[in-house]
C-alpha cells in the first residue's frame, strides 16, 4: 500500500440509475504498468474516466499520494499529474498537430516556426512520423492516435491511461510504442493500459485487473494469468482458441459472380493504377500498413473519395461501368462502407440506437423516407439490437453512451439494414473485445454463406488469415499480390507489404 501512488475504494458509476461501474477497488503503484481487461461494457472506460476527472464518481473514494482526491475537470487531473490517451481522440481538427501537442501548456509569446520545429524533434524521439504541420483533420485514425500518445508523454505526467493505444498502429509502430512505454516506466511513470489485445497485456504489463459487468472479477502479478485464465474471467466462459485459425484448415468458399471489377484504378498519390476483383460469397480480405491506400481505394470504390477525373480508371459493379460521385449512390447501388473512424464517420452520437439504425434505411432510399413512423423504428431497431447482440442501458439510449464495441455494432447494424450486395468492413474489430470480435468474425462469414460479396480491411494479420477466402495485398497505393489461404503465411503477406 505505501508505494501505492493511486487508489481507489468502492468506486461507483451510474448513469440514470443503472451503474456502470460498481463498487470497484483499484490500485496503481508507482513506476508499474498496470493491464485493465474486460468485454466492451465492462467500465474499463468509465472507471478510468473517473480517474482522470473525466466524470465524477457516483460514490467511493480516491487517493492520490495517500490524500484524497476528487477531480472536477480532465484540466485538474492534469495539474495533479493524471494524463489520458482516449480511445477515440479527443484532438481539435481544425488545428495543425503542433498547435494540438502544445495545447494548454503555450507560452505567451509563440514563434510559429519554432513550435514546429520542437514538435518536430519531440515526434521524432518517439519514432513517431508525424508532420507537425499538418492539419489533424486530414491525419488517418493512426496517426491521430500517435498525436493523441504524444501529447500525453509531452506532459511529463505521473500517470499515463492509455485506452485501446494501439488498435490503429501498424506492427512496427506498436513495437516503437512499446519501447516508448518501457522508457516511461523506467523513469518511474505508472501507466494503466487498456487493451483487447491480451497478448499485449501478457507481454507488457506487471499487474492485470480484469471487470466484468462493471465489477471486480479478479487482479493480481501478470504472472498468476494466461490468456485462457483471462478470457474466463471476461466472458464467464471459455472461448475457443480457433478465434484465429488459419483460414486453410477450415476450406475456403468457391468464388460465385464477378461482383466488383476494378481496373487501373488511380486517385492522386494515393491510389495508383490498382487492379482486383471482388466475387459474391467469398470474403476477400485486405491487408495493407498505414498509408499503403487500402482505405482510399475503397472509399474510392464507395463513393466517399472521388478517382481522377482523367486516366482514374475503371470500375464497375456486375459488369456495368459505375462512377460515384457522392456515397448515396453506392448506397442505392447496393455497396455498404463500414467506416474504421465509428467516432467521425459512423454514427451520430446524440440520437439513439434506434435513431441511428434507421437512418440506414432513410440514405438507402426507403419507400417514405419522408415520413418516418415511431413504431417502424423500434421494431427494425430491436430485430439489429437483437441480430447483432447491442448492449445498452435502454432502448433509448444514445450511442455517445455505449461502449466502443456496442457503437461499432451499430455501426454494423446501420450498414447492414440497407440489405447490400457489396459489404466492405475497415478494421472490423478495432477496439472490439474478444466475446464482441467472436461474434463480429461469426456475422461476416454468416454474410458470405448467405452470398454477399464481403471485404475486410484489416492490419491484423491473425484476422485477415482467419477470415479471407482470398487475400490482396496493398503497398504503396496499388494492389502487390494475391494469396490463396493455403499459400498465405504472416512472413508472406508481411513481405508482399513492406518490399
Amino acid at each position: 500500500m505505501d508505494d501505492a501512488i493511486l487508489r481507489l475504494e468502492k468506486i461507483t458509476k451510474a448513469y440514470r440509475g443503472v451503474p456502470a461501474v460498481r463498487e470497484v477497488d483499484f490500485e496503481l503503484r508507482k513506476g508499474e504498468i498496470h493491464a485493465l481487461l474486460g468485454e466492451n461494457g465492462a467500465g474499463k472506460s468509465t472507471l478510468t474516466k473517473m480517474m482522470a476527472g473525466v466524470v465524477a464518481p457516483s460514490s467511493g473514494r480516491m487517493w492520490l499520494h495517500g490524500r484524497e482526491t476528487v477531480f472536477a475537470t480532465p484540466n485538474a487531473a492534469l495539474e495533479a499529474g493524471i494524463a489520458m490517451v482516449f480511445q477515440e481522440t479527443s484532438l481539435v481538427p481544425s488545428m495543425t498537430v503542433a498547435q494540438n501537442l502544445y495545447l494548454g501548456s503555450e507560452k505567451f509569446l509563440n514563434r510559429l516556426r519554432g513550435t514546429y520545429i520542437s514538435a518536430q524533434q519531440f515526434l521524432q524521439s518517439l519514432n513517431f512520423p508525424v508532420d507537425p504541420a499538418a492539419m489533424v483533420e486530414t491525419l488517418g485514425a493512426a496517426k491521430k492516435q500517435m498525436v493523441e500518445i504524444a501529447r500525453a508523454v509531452h506532459h511529463n505526467a505521473e500517470v499515463i491511461i492509455f485506452d485501446e493505444p494501439t488498435a490503429t498502429l501498424t506492427p512496427e509502430e506498436k513495437r516503437h510504442f512499446f519501447a516508448l512505454i518501457r522508457r516511461l516506466k523506467a523513469r518511474g511513470v505508472s501507466i494503466v493500459f487498456i487493451s483487447h489485445a491480451l497478448e499485449e497485456a501478457l507481454d507488457l504489463s506487471d499487474r492485470i485487473t480484469i471487470l466484468r459487468d462493471g465489477e471486480l472479477v479478479a487482479t493480481g502479478p501478470t504472472a498468476d494469468f494466461t490468456r485462457e485464465t483471462i478470457v474466463a474471467a471476461m466472458v464467464g466462459r471459455t472461448l475457443s482458441d480457433a478465434l484465429y485459425r488459419d483460414r486453410s484448415a477450415a476450406g475456403t468458399r468457391k468464388a460465385g459472380q464477378k461482383v466488383l471489377s476494378v481496373q487501373d484504378l488511380s486517385m492522386g498519390a494515393m491510389v495508383r493504377n490498382t487492379s482486383f476483383s471482388v466475387f459474391a460469397g467469398q470474403v476477400t480480405g485486405v491487408f495493407g500498413l498505414v498509408g499503403s491506400g487500402r482505405t482510399e481505394t475503397f472509399k474510392v470504390v464507395s463513393g466517399i473519395y472521388k478517382r481522377d477525373f482523367l486516366r482514374g480508371g475503371a470500375v464497375a459493379l456486375d459488369g456495368r461501368p459505375v462512377r460515384y460521385t457522392v456515397p448515396r449512390e453506392a448506397v442505392r447501388d447496393g455497396i455498404v462502407y463500414i467506416t474504421e473512424d465509428r467516432k467521425a464517420e459512423g454514427f451520430f452520437e446524440t440520437m439513439s440506437i434506434a435513431e441511428n439504425i434507421y437512418s440506414g434505411l432513410l440514405a438507402a432510399g426507403h419507400d417514405h423516407a419522408w415520413y418516418v413512423g415511431r413504431a417502424e423504428m423500434a421494431a427494425v431497431a430491436a430485430e439489429w439490437t437483437q441480430t447483432l447482440n447491442i448492449r445498452a442501458i435502454n432502448e433509448n439510449a444514445r450511442v455517445v453512451e455505449l461502449s466502443g464495441g456496442n457503437q461499432q455494432k451499430v455501426v454494423i447494424g446501420k450498414g447492414l439494414v440497407q440489405k447490400p450486395r457489396l459489404v466492405i468492413f475497415d478494421e472490423p474489430t478495432r477496439g472490439v473485445d474478444v466475446g464482441a470480435i467472436a461474434e463480429i468474425h461469426a456475422l461476416i462469414n454468416r454474410l458470405a454463406d448467405e452470398g454477399l460479396a464481403v471485404v475486410v480491411i484489416s492490419s491484423y494479420l491473425p484476422e485477415v488469415m482467419n477470415l479471407s477466402d482470398r487475400i490482396l495485398v496493398c503497398r504503396q497505393g496499388r494492389i502487390v499480390e494475391e494469396f490463396s489461404p493455403g499459400e498465405a503465411t504472416e512472413a508472406r503477406i508481411m513481405y508482399a507489404a513492406v518490399h
